[in-house]
């Protein structure tokens, strides 16, 4: 093994500071595990963090990224969960294994890799054994890479929180990772997809498994939904928009509707009409990705039912700058970065 790698950091709050750096390999302290990365798929929110931050307590030179997948390549004293040799993907909120997540009402939990962490965008990383789950066996590591953060995000939204069933009428905003997670994931439960998305995409959505498309620029996304349904409206909303848009999804949802708030593309304050959350008994839930436990199960859907997530464009390492502008045009899926 060689003795350095190539791990992007930045010194400070912007995209202009990231730098790809020669650093020593890691080692695997007690409790760690030394894996290889092979690929790190890119979420919108990664690229919010590098830009701004977010408020979070980032340590420099920090290092960007939270989902990856790769091999384990030594294991430190007391690893017993993984051996050298294993295929792994790694856990966007490692503390949260099961359960209710941690925190308090005053300062609930935002522990991530790639925020409150360090993150993977390294050919190299050593972290805890726990921090990891194994890999499904179905796909290449590009394709697991995918399910940390996107994947585990709509699984937990409809699954965990929602318990989508056969016939239930899903909302699915958007053609983003985390959107056509959602896609698979109802129709493998037996649900009837709407995606509501850019004209030129909607095909590729349907290729997918949508049961009715809605061009959000050209339709009224109410009216489209209520037409589509003839009034019942949908049972699931995958509520990617934020801001007042959340408004929209009270008024489209279904009688004892379930409204997964996931996005704030338009902001982290968010507006609704009162009565019909009342009137219409709505639940509307706050999804920040799930846990290790919804992971796993995550892994083994994925390899029983053959889910393969989609990929819109693959980088190399060095081209992470490229990889972020195209994550600033709206892909069809998911961004992935594959190492050398």
């Amino acid at each position: 093994m060689a003795e350095t790698m190539k791990r992007w950091e930045m010194d400070e709050i912007g995209r202009q500071f990231l730098e790809l750096r020669d650093v020593p390999v890691p080692q695997p302290a007690r409790g760690e595990v030394l894996v290889k990365v092979k690929a790190v798929s890119l979420n919108y929110r990664d690229k919010m963090v590098m830009e701004n931050g977010r408020g979070l307590p980032l340590s420099f030179p920090f290092t960007p990224g939270s989902d990856m997948a790769g091999s384990v390549v030594a294991v430190g004293q007391d690893v017993d969960r993984f051996d050298v040799g294993d295929a792994v993907i790694s856990t966007f909120t490692p503390d949260w294994k099961d359960g209710t997540r941690s925190g308090n009402a005053r300062t609930p939990s935002y522990k991530t890799l790639g925020g409150y962490y360090p993150g993977v965008l390294a050919q190299y990383i050593a972290l805890p054994a726990d921090w990891f789950v194994a890999a499904p066996a179905s796909l290449d590591a590009a394709q697991a890479s995918t399910l940390p953060c996107a994947g585990l995000t709509a699984w937990f939204a409809l699954t965990c929180r929602g318990c989508v069933k056969p016939g239930d009428i899903v909302l699915v905003e958007g053609t983003g990772g985390v959107a056509l997670f959602g896609l698979q994931i109802a129709k493998l439960h037996g649900a009837n997809v709407i995606v509501s998305g850019s004209a030129g995409k909607l095909a590729r959505a349907q290729a997918l498994g949508a049961d009715h498309v809605i061009d959000r620029h050209n339709d009224d996304l109410v009216e489209a939904v209520l037409k589509i349904t003839g009034d019942y409206g949908a049972d699931h909303v995958l509520e990617m928009v934020g801001g007042s848009h959340l408004g929209r999804a009270v008024e489209l949802a279904a009688v004892g509707g379930h409204i997964y708030q996931i996005g704030a593309l338009e902001g982290f304050e968010i507006s609704s009409p009162l009565m019909p959350i009342l009137l219409k008994d709505l639940t509307v839930h706050g999804i920040g990705t799930g846990h290790r436990l919804a992971l796993e199960k995550l892994v083994r859907a994925v390899d029983q039912a053959k889910i393969k997530p989609v990929i819109d464009q693959r980088y190399q390492l060095e081209d992470l700058p490229a990889a972020l502008d195209r994550l600033d045009q709206g892909p069809f899926g998911k961004i992935v970065i594959e190492m050398p």
